[in-house]
């Protein structure tokens, strides 16, 4: 289960190895190696602030740089289709060691997990699991606690961290597991609903990336949190559709406190997450297709005076003082805009702007024949929803003619 665990610190001097000594390194495989599968075997690197580059691989608790007084974290990877090492492992041990002072374990089994037999792979899992317990178990007898060990699991290994826990009646600290669909812990994070990722490939004509693209992006989404140039707010509602239609943007009903932030950061809601009596919490938010991922919400409520119903969506263009352009990457599904009702729509943007000075907008029916429709906006509000202590801004009295950027310039409300 997942419980719930960030500060940016530079990282510390490294420790050079003595001339002809070698580092202890990933075991890196060929798409041989899946052809004929492999039989598994873990390698235990251990990286602290005092060898952040040269790792030491463990036999047991018995170590030169492990201090179990400190927080402990374990990387597990997931299925290796080709036998490469994940791209991401060195980044992402770096980018831990520089917001805590703690060990990181890294669990490379690529001896086990490369096979193309994905079932072969996954039969290896709790092997692993236990080979892991035998570790902890040495580790809680010097000293340390289950309350500060940290598993994160990429795909499979997202389950062998599930079967540690299960083989400790679920106390341990942590557990971050990224990549799998149903709700399982505490908090399960859906971004973009989970499916299609904004950024990766759509045809297959793309290669491997087209595979693994979505899939892997989870892990991106988490180092990019490590890194805090910004935060990704998530919002808790029983579906992504009712959370793009605006139904689901605040958290009181869940905590005395704003939303949880994706990432590493999320376990500051740790402790009112205890005190639920339905502790899974499924959460969705939007990112943008590049790091660092965060899209920035307005509310934008519409009354229109057309007589008759229209059906369309809107595009948006926010533009400050200095021509910087913020353009809406989050749309909602089209929405049927009837004579003085109100309708209120979610809309992402890519940038955030503090002061907003022009505003465009382009109204489309979806249709490519027959006649250009007009839409007629009574009122037009903007609400910051990622920073609502802003001022709301307003237009009156605004004629869009349908496939054609009308640009105001807004007013205090």
């Amino acid at each position: 289960m997942l419980r719930l665990c960030i500060v940016f610190v530079c990282l510390l001097h490294g420790v050079k190895t003595a001339p002809g000594e070698t580092c202890p390194g990933f075991t890196v495989l060929g798409f041989g190696s899946a052809l004929t599968g492999t039989d598994l075997k873990v390698k235990l690197l251990l990286y602290t602030r005092q060898n952040p580059n040269c790792a030491e691989e463990l036999d047991s608790a018995a170590s030169k740089y492990l201090d179990v007084t400190k927080k402990t974290t374990f990387i597990i990877h997931g299925y290796r289709f080709t036998g490469s090492a994940p791209v991401w492992i060195s980044d992402l041990v770096h980018l831990l060691l520089s917001v805590e002072d703690m060990n990181i374990i890294l669990v490379d089994w690529n001896r086990g997990a490369t096979t193309l037999n994905y079932s072969n792979a996954s039969r290896n899992c709790k092997k692993v699991a236990e080979i892991l317990k035998k570790l902890i178990d040495e580790m809680l007898v010097d000293g340390a606690s289950l309350d500060s060990l940290h598993m994160i699991g990429v795909s499979l290994g997202a389950h062998i961290s599930g079967f540690v826990g299960q083989m400790f009646g679920g106390r341990l600290g942590r557990i971050t597991g990224l990549g799998y669909r149903e709700a399982l812990g505490h908090l399960d994070f859906y971004p973009n609903g989970g499916i299609n990722q904004p950024g990766c490939p759509l045809t297959i004509f793309s290669g491997l990336q087209y595979f693994k693209c979505h899939h892997q992006r989870s892990v991106f989404l988490f180092m990019a949190s490590l890194k805090q140039s910004c935060n990704i707010t998530a919002y808790p509602c029983d579906s992504y559709r009712n959370y793009r239609n605006g139904k689901c943007t605040n958290c009181e009903t869940f905590w005395p406190m704003p939303c949880p932030i994706l990432g590493y950061y999320a376990h500051r809601w740790k402790s009112s997450l205890k005190q639920q009596s339905h502790p899974v919490t499924s959460m969705f938010f939007d990112t943008a297709d590049k790091e660092p991922f965060c899209i920035y919400h307005y509310f934008v409520d519409i009354i229109t005076w057309n007589k008759d119903t229209r059906r369309g969506t809107f595009s948006v263009v926010l533009a400050d003082d200095t021509g910087k352009k913020a353009e809406s990457k989050v749309n909602p599904e089209a929405a049927a805009f009837q004579q003085y009702n109100q309708i209120t729509l979610l809309i992402g943007f890519d940038q955030d702007l503090e002061n907003v000075e022009r505003i465009s907008l382009t109204f489309s029916t979806g249709s490519v024949i027959g006649p250009k429709f007009k839409l007629r906006i009574l009122q037009m509000r903007f609400r910051s929803l990622t920073n609502p202590e802003r001022p709301q801004l307003c237009r009156y009295d605004l004629v869009l003619m349908e496939n054609t950027k009308k640009t105001f310039k807004p007013i205090p409300c």
